[in-house]
């Protein structure tokens, strides 16, 4: 298992997508620029999926927790940087 830590800000608008044969499951898909440039490829499941589509928007500044599999990395945890 690994585990990574990001914060970044979401460059592409979140893509949300609901697989009815795989029992309802709902994906949210997007893009991060970290702070040294990297694009980093995002997507969570199910109830943060949801979360991710209903309250995150392009340019918001995010902390991610997950795990890296394959060219995603999966969001186990997810917050939004309050900007000032």
């Amino acid at each position: 298992m690994n585990e990574v830590f990001l914060t970044g800000k979401i460059i592409s608008n979140v893509e949300f997508k609901f697989i009815i044969n795989s029992k309802n499951i709902s994906i949210a898909m997007f893009n991060i620029e970290t702070d040294d440039k990297q694009v980093i490829k995002i997507k969570s499941y199910n109830e943060l999926a949801d979360y991710c589509f209903s309250k995150l928007k392009n340019t918001d500044r995010i902390f991610i927790n997950g795990e890296l599999s394959g060219i995603y990395v999966i969001v186990k945890d997810i917050k939004r940087c309050i900007n000032r």
